[in-house]
This record gives C-alpha cells, sequence and structure tokens, in this order.
C-alpha cells in the first residue's frame, strides 16, 4: 500500500491492552524508545498485531507542537 506519509518508525510490539472497541498498542524501536497508539480493536485484528510482531508505525501529522 502505497502512503503520503513519510515518517515510518520501524520497531515491534511490546505490549497490546484491548478494551472494548480500542486497544492500546506499544511499539519498541531501535534506540529503546517506546510509541504507543490508540487503534481500533478490529484494526488489530485485521492487523494481526500482538506482541513480538515487527511492524511500522506510520506518523502523519497536520501540527507538531514544540514547548520549551
Amino acid at each position: 500500500m502505497a502512503l503520503s506519509a513519510r515518517n515510518r518508525l520501524s520497531g515491534t510490539v511490546q505490549s497490546v491492552e484491548t478494551d472494548g472497541l480500542m486497544a492500546e498498542v506499544e511499539i519498541e524501536l531501535d534506540a529503546d524508545q517506546v510509541v504507543t497508539a490508540v487503534i481500533t480493536s478490529g484494526s488489530v485484528d485485521r492487523l494481526g498485531v500482538e506482541e513480538g510482531k515487527e511492524l511500522s508505525a506510520v506518523i502523519k501529522a497536520t501540527e507538531v507542537m514544540v514547548e520549551n
């Protein structure tokens, strides 16, 4: 699937916590950092997201805030 988003972070699923319609997915990146995504439970099933699976977090934001 071709996407216009260029920000892709590859990693391994560390945990998946499903609660009703939504799920929280933690992806451990190469630099011992973790990205957390909230997706639908249906997407977890459809994509086969499970602990230990390698996948990419694709980030497409319309706004980035910086705080000092």
